[in-house]
């Protein structure tokens, strides 16, 4: 175990040689491609819906609510089962329950294609979420048990990239799906695609996949799992609708009810290591720097690119009108700079380096959300895809530099038999990480947006002169009415009578003073969420210093 200050030891990205590892798989690498599968069509899933919304709306009839369902369903169900799912395959076989968990999610994509009512749709999206929870913290966990510890740093840096990749392509190809419609299916297809790639990861896995469990830890923890899962549940809603619903007194009072859950699950945990050794999260897993302080960079840094791209996606889609094929080819330097970098960082910086490696990712990212909030202010509605490219390449080649590396440092030091808890905390961590980012990040978004809608409103409005005088408050109040309000897509009463009250002239000039205040108010507003967005990243460039410093030896980093 490393000590504080700097290590002189020959560093590898993944964890120590340990007698309980099995020899290398011939077939790690086919089974790799299997989970990285897996992984991508988890997160494209998780993104894909957004841009399906109003078509499941005009064919279901959704409302609001159940629109908030389809997607938080989704993504609260998987959040607070993963640890759970972690633990299961310790027990019962990684192999087994990453078969199971892609079982699962075919079937409950099926269930989605299939849908006929909206209450049919959100109990799949359930499924969908808890059957993921199951599925993927095996992928770290194979991945930790399979490879070679000089193969686990570029496995890891194709599982970050891969990440990456889903995050920018869910919306893209969500929007090629619903507007091509194949066969006919509509948003359906965003569902129906999730079939055989499914069936083709079954049978992949089925056959390439070697079975690895833990010898430890026969027994589920029940306590243990509704404890967590309690804790989470608490802890995850109010983040995940909170700021939607007008943060209700029952989200606040869940929020604080969260800590004396979280209290009771690690006293019972430690009750239940010294009764018979088999706790749902072995506890002293923290105790391990690399572990623990990894943990805590991974729950901050999550929040940066989930409340980056939430924002970047409103203000690019509605402030600016772009399309969802529009927006996500702009994130392509971005997609194509995590791999890229997040392989060279595993394998040639970080060893040299150490955490070094990680802070220039961290200060990189910064600096790229920093020039995008400056060029997104100079150039106004006048900016193209092009403007985005160096902001782009930072943002990529930073979470390239960090991510990557601090995810096989996180799990450089966990044994084989705690590698499904492990990989549970990782990805619940990450969960837990950008509902926060969403939240806070989210909320500043709005509460800006609102707030600047006057002022710009008073900016746009003397250039508009074909707008007649006695419309002009009405317009403010208009456009101040419809980016106060959480649903951006509703047409609020003030703006109803100001429409109905002018002639086919008057609506054509109030319509481009509305759409000057809106495309100004989004700029101004992206701005400067941006800018406390990078401000984020400043604690977690603090806490990468709690990293141990690994390094090699210069004649061995030369070799």
């Amino acid at each position: 175990m490393s000590k504080a200050g700097q290590t002189e030891q020959p560093a590898t990205a993944g964890p120590p040689v340990t007698p309980e590892a099995p020899e290398p798989d011939p077939k790690r690498w086919l089974a790799l491609a299997v989970l990285l599968v897996a992984t991508f069509m988890d997160l494209l899933d998780a993104n894909i819906i957004t841009v399906a919304i109003p078509a499941i709306q005009r064919d279901l009839g959704a409302s609001a609510v159940a629109v908030q369902a389809m997607t938080a369903g989704y993504t609260l169900s998987f959040a607070v089962l993963l640890i759970t799912g972690g633990r299961l395959g310790d027990i019962f076989g990684r192999k087994r329950m990453f078969l199971t968990g892609v079982a699962g999610f075919v079937v409950a994509s099926a269930l989605c294609a299939a849908a006929q009512s909206t209450e049919m749709l959100v109990a799949s999206r359930v499924l969908q979420g808890l059957a993921a929870a199951v599925m993927v913290p095996q992928v770290l966990a194979l991945i930790h048990v399979t490879f070679a510890p000089q193969e686990v740093g570029r496995v890891v840096s194709l599982y970050a990239s891969m990440i990456g990749m889903a995050i920018v392509c869910g919306p893209v190809i969500g929007g090629a799906l619903v507007d091509w419609s194949p066969l006919g299916l509509g948003w359906r297809s965003i569902f129906v695609v999730n079939l055989p790639v499914g069936v083709a990861a079954l049978v992949g896995a089925w056959r390439w996949m070697r079975e690895s469990n833990s010898p430890h830890a026969k027994r589920l923890d029940i306590v243990g799992m509704l404890l967590a899962i309690g804790g989470l549940l608490l802890l995850m809603l109010p983040l995940t609708l909170g700021r939607e619903l007008g943060w209700p007194a029952w989200s606040i009072v869940s929020l604080v009810a969260a800590a004396p859950v979280g209290v009771a699950f690690v006293l019972y945990e430690r009750h239940k290591t010294r009764k018979d050794g088999s706790p749902l999260v072995t506890l002293s897993l923290f105790k391990v720097r690399a572990f623990g302080a990894g943990i805590g960079v991974q729950l901050l840094f999550s929040a940066v690119p989930a409340g980056f791209f939430l924002s970047w996606t409103l203000y690019l889609q509605g402030g600016l009108g772009w399309s969802a094929l529009h927006t996500g080819l702009t994130a392509v330097p971005f997609s194509v700079c995590v791999p890229l970098v997040g392989s060279f960082a595993v394998r040639r910086l970080s060893p040299r380096y150490g955490r070094y490696c990680l802070l220039a990712g961290a200060l990189m990212m910064l600096a790229g959300i920093a020039s995008y909030a400056w060029v997104a202010d100079r150039t106004g509605a006048d900016i193209t895809s092009w403007h985005a490219v160096p902001a782009m390449i930072l943002l990529g080649s930073g979470m390239g530099l960090l991510m990557p590396p601090l995810t096989a440092l996180v799990l450089r030091e966990v044994t084989p038999q705690e590698a499904g808890a492990a990989s549970g905390i990782i990805n619940a961590t990450g969960q837990l990480g950008a509902a926060l980012g969403v939240a806070v990040i989210g909320g500043v978004f709005f509460s800006a947006l609102g707030a600047n809608a006057g002022p710009q409103a008073d900016r746009a409005l003397p250039e508009h002169r074909a707008v007649a005088p006695q419309h002009v408050t009405a317009v403010r109040t208009c456009a101040t009415d419809s980016l106060g309000q959480d649903d951006l897509t509703k047409v609020p009463p003030s703006c109803t009578m100001l429409l109905d009250g002018a002639d086919a002239g008057g609506r054509e000039a109030i319509a481009g003073a509305l759409g000057d205040i809106r495309g100004r108010t989004f700029q101004t507003t992206y701005s400067e969420t941006l800018y406390w967005t990078a401000a984020g990243l400043i604690p977690v460039t603090g806490l990468l210093f709690l990293l141990p410093h690994h390094r090699v030896r210069k004649q061995e980093a030369a070799v």
